[in-house]
């Protein structure tokens, strides 16, 4: 029986495959790096997988300013400090909103050693440390849909149509499991054009490309739709939208990609209970460890693995003594081991 039938566990096999093979069909290249994340958008729209194609040289500059995210406003700060020491307001471009906040991120990233700040008088100046790379090259998203019936089709249709409409990512793909059928029958569902499809076997992690998406505008103005008619097939008003200009769609990329480098896609442990006496890691293709419930006797969704479970039991204390097997009980080790599996895909961490 194939194990992986929730669209949970097929995400991540779809994202394992994606941090071994990506891009499809295409040689792997020293001149790109690869950092995958899951679960990753922003508040109008989620994405499954999130593939970063990034510069390797320009990845490592990035791992200067620590494993944790930039938020929007430290993002501010870092790329526009000077060289010099300079009175802050006089060396960023206004924010657009309250100095304050300006003032407190630059506190912040003082804090976390990422900035230079000295005192003259009552003004805080401020002076780089490195700058900050452009290291991300390009955005793919992905939805995955192991059972990609009729109602999951008209679902994921509309939202691949904002993606398109939007072009925040360079291209947005379909994973679906691959059936063997000489024309996969995602191809028959009413998808648009510009999305590509992935059959993907997620036993072997065998995958083939059933069509190739097109490259999207970002750097052009991108259509967000605010508003569908509801009539019914035969309503012929027209929906609302609004615009979203380049600056704009630059600075949510680069927040999206900071958010990916910092969680990346071994993160499900954030969500679930590694301290429940059930909760263990198996190891699939001798790296790939995912989350696998002893009560269930299956790997469980992040909703199920909560505190409200019903199999849920706290690790006994005898497991948190004498150091076992290092530092803490099993539930603080699988948390190493998946930090540790995470920062490896992050040059010069």
């Amino acid at each position: 029986m194939n194990r992986y039938t929730t669209e949970f566990a097929f995400e991540l096999r779809t994202c394992r495959w994606a941090e071994r093979a990506w891009p499809p069909e295409e040689a792997a290249s020293d001149d790109r790096a690869i950092i995958v994340a899951r679960q990753l958008g922003t508040k109008r729209r989620r994405w499954d997988t999130i593939v970063l194609e990034c510069d390797p040289e320009a990845l490592r500059e990035r791992a200067k300013f620590g494993l944790e995210r930039l938020d929007g406003d430290l993002l501010h700060v870092v790329r526009n400090a000077p060289a010099e020491w300079t009175y802050y307001r006089d060396a960023l471009p206004h924010p657009g909103y309250p100095w304050r906040y300006v003032r407190e991120a630059v506190h912040r990233a003082d804090g976390r050693d990422i900035l230079e700040t000295r005192k003259n008088g009552n003004r805080i100046e401020i002076r780089r440390k490195w700058v900050y790379p452009d290291w991300v090259d390009r955005i793919v998203a992905i939805e995955n849909k192991p059972d990609l019936d009729a109602s999951a089709a008209r679902a994921l249709g509309s939202q691949l149509e904002y993606d398109v409409a939007v072009g925040l990512a360079d291209e947005v793909w379909v994973a679906t499991r691959q059936t063997g059928d000489r024309v996969e029958r995602a191809l028959f569902e009413d998808l648009p054009v510009e999305a590509g499809i992935l059959a993907l076997e997620p036993e072997t992690l065998a995958a083939e490309v059933a069509w190739y998406p097109r490259s999207l505008a970002v750097d052009e103005p991108g259509t967000r739709i605010v508003e569908r008619p509801d009539g019914g097939r035969r309503d012929g008003s027209a929906a609302r939208f609004e615009y979203a200009n380049p600056e704009e769609k630059r600075e949510t990329r680069l927040e999206i990609a900071e958010r990916a480098y910092e969680r990346g896609w071994r993160s499900f442990v954030d969500t679930m209970r590694p301290d429940c006496r059930h909760f263990e890691l198996r190891a699939r293709d001798g790296a790939h460890l995912e989350p696998h419930c002893a009560a269930k006797e299956r790997c469980q969704t992040a909703a199920e693995c909560s505190g409200g479970c019903g199999d849920f039991e706290p690790e006994p204390p005898v497991w948190r003594t004498k150091g076992w097997p290092i530092e803490g009980g099993p539930g603080k080790r699988c948390r190493q081991l998946l930090e540790a599996r995470r920062r490896r895909q992050r040059p010069g961490l």
